[in-house]
């Protein structure tokens, strides 16, 4: 198990255990069974992969008493409602979905910036990131537009926000690098939605959106939960 958090965390039960293989059992279901979607049941496997995390995140960050927990737990159960949004009917729901993970990222954005060290001093390695994503969002943006018609607004009000939650999580130069690249597996996989929703709609990579959103909010959350709560004491082994 603590292959699966990176170390250990504090406190960490055996609820916290059974969310953990819970949220990713359910992940991996999700994905076996993309191919023959939608199927029943399908909707609950894709909720059941960020729930139980959002739940997990409330348990760990209240157990330490971080100030955290509202903006950790929120932007994965806003994360939560826009998969079951999307789930549901993609096209039919796009537009709800794209709140939801908007509100998620604005939450991201909070949880990131609040954890800034205070003076800001990014690092010349943070600041090369930092200024590579700027520019692939101006980039993908330039190419993205012309098929965005009466989306535009939202969908360009969406990849901002992405983009400045990525922004924010390589600034909050935390101790190791799973949130950073979280945010970024976070970004590609939008990317690879908005590429095929407004651009290439035979878009085989498609494939790769679930694995890369997953790995990515699970990078976020346990690379949070470690920065919060890791428990380094000597094994008692």
């Amino acid at each position: 198990m603590e292959a699966l958090t990176f170390g250990r965390l504090r406190g960490f039960d055996r609820v916290d255990q059974a969310l953990l293989v819970l949220s990713i059992a359910s992940s991996v279901a999700y994905m076996a069974t993309r191919a023959a979607q939608p199927l029943p049941g399908s909707v609950v496997l894709k909720a059941l992969g960020m729930a139980p995390l959002a739940v997990l995140a409330f348990r760990v960050l209240g157990r330490v008493g971080s100030r955290d927990r509202p903006l950790l737990t929120s932007a994965l159960a806003l994360s939560c409602v826009g998969d079951i949004f999307l789930a549901l009917d993609f096209r039919r729901y796009f537009v709800h979905g794209l709140a939801a993970f908007l509100l998620a990222h604005i939450a991201y954005i909070a949880l990131f910036t609040r954890n800034w060290a205070r003076p800001l001093r990014p690092s010349a390695g943070q600041v090369i990131l930092a200024v590579l994503v700027v520019a692939y969002f101006v980039l993908a943006c330039a190419w993205l537009s012309p098929g965005m018609g009466g989306l535009k607004v939202p969908a360009l009000a969406y990849a901002l926000a992405v983009t400045a939650m990525t922004v924010a999580g390589i600034l909050a130069g935390f101790s190791r690098p799973f949130v950073w690249i979280g945010a970024l597996l976070f970004l590609i996989s939008d990317s690879l939605i908005a590429a095929g929703a407004f651009r290439l709609s035979w878009f085989r990579a498609l494939v790769l959106v679930w694995p890369t959103y997953y790995l990515g909010q699970y990078g976020i959350v346990i690379g949070f939960l470690r920065e919060k709560a890791a428990d380094d004491r000597p094994s008692a082994r």
